[in-house]
């Protein structure tokens, strides 16, 4: 009863802003409940059925009437949750007449934000988030599945490239034949290691990340890109000199301090063995956010113009060409 009442009040929420979207000039909003599971790292890593199921609500934002088969993009939140971030990208990918499908990984699970307690949902549990979204929109008759790009910031920008991954694909993609047609990852974790991390899908996968992030610093996906790029797979780092983290939030000035946010910057995180485990390389010690030494609090957020710009142009071409590739 409390989770229906629960996905009731977002409900309610969505419905209160659907005036916002219409300077979009949207045909439609469609509100549906997703059935996810919400594995535990190790449950994750091991690909367990026994993962607790659970159901979260998506948004789908379609941009115009018909009946033709549209583009669209999976958007995954970060840590705090949907929000004007997201809404902001959900906006002009509709005005560019791409449908957009807003993946709300929390309130189903009955969080406000994991911005200053972590433990409270894996990371990789936007992995399967992300997959089951690809399954929704692939049964969708305005969708064409073909032609579906995953997004994510922060958090999802982690989850985003993490989906990427051939073993996670097996694990906890759909049983038909799809993937994703690209991955955009933005200013997301990079330095957890997993077992056959780096054989990834033959699709493009674009991170975009500032060199003055401390929240999530920007070394780990360099060393992952120039990894793959060695490798000869299409993965590609944009860095920005002077952009900090969530640098595209127009909504935020040049910098915000979040005194008590917690940041793995100083934890390389490893999978050293099929055990499903994370460990501390550090210490060779499980990790966990509550006990690790590595974890630390206090970060920076900000927006960067010129950052912001630079990201939203090349993700415009990269959206154009991948969908005029995939369109039959």
């Amino acid at each position: 009863m409390k989770r229906a009442q629960t996905f009731g009040r977002w409900l309610a929420a969505v419905a209160m802003c659907a005036a916002a979207t219409a300077q979009a000039q949207l045909a439609r909003i469609e509100l549906h409940s997703l059935e996810t599971r919400t594995p535990t790292d190790q449950e994750f890593l091991l690909g367990s059925s026994s993962a607790r199921v659970d159901r979260i609500a998506a948004e789908l934002r379609i941009p115009r009437p018909g009946v033709d088969r549209l583009p669209a993009v999976v958007l995954l939140h970060g840590s705090g949750g949907v929000g004007p971030l997201e809404d902001q990208w959900a906006r002009e990918f509709a005005e560019l007449g791409y449908a957009v499908l807003l993946v709300d990984s929390f309130t189903g699970r009955r969080i406000v934000h994991t911005r200053d307690d972590q433990d409270q949902l894996s990371r990789m549990a936007g992995v399967v988030d992300a997959y089951r979204g690809l399954e929704l929109l692939s049964n969708h008759p305005r969708i064409d599945a073909n032609r579906v790009v995953l997004m994510g910031f922060s958090r999802g920008g982690g989850a985003t490239h993490w989906s990427a991954i051939k073993r996670f694909r097996t694990l906890w993609g759909p049983k038909a034949p799809m993937n994703f047609a690209a991955f955009i990852a933005m200013y997301p974790t990079c330095n957890r290691r997993f077992i056959d991390g780096d054989d990834v899908l033959d699709r493009p996968v674009r991170i975009f990340h500032g060199a003055a992030d401390d929240y999530i610093p920007v070394a780990e996906c360099r060393a992952y890109a120039d990894r793959q790029a060695k490798a000869g797979r299409d993965v590609q780092l944009r860095e920005f000199a002077a952009a900090h983290h969530v640098f595209d939030n127009k909504m935020l000035p040049a910098s915000v301090k979040l005194a008590q946010a917690q940041t793995t910057r100083n934890c390389p995180l490893v999978e050293e063995k099929p055990d499903g485990r994370l460990y501390d390389s550090g210490t060779g010690k499980v990790f966990s956010y509550a006990t690790d030494p590595c974890v630390e609090r206090g970060t920076t957020v900000g927006y960067d113009a010129t950052a912001h710009a630079q990201t939203q142009a090349a993700i415009r071409a990269l959206l154009s060409d991948v969908f005029k590739a995939g369109q039959k």
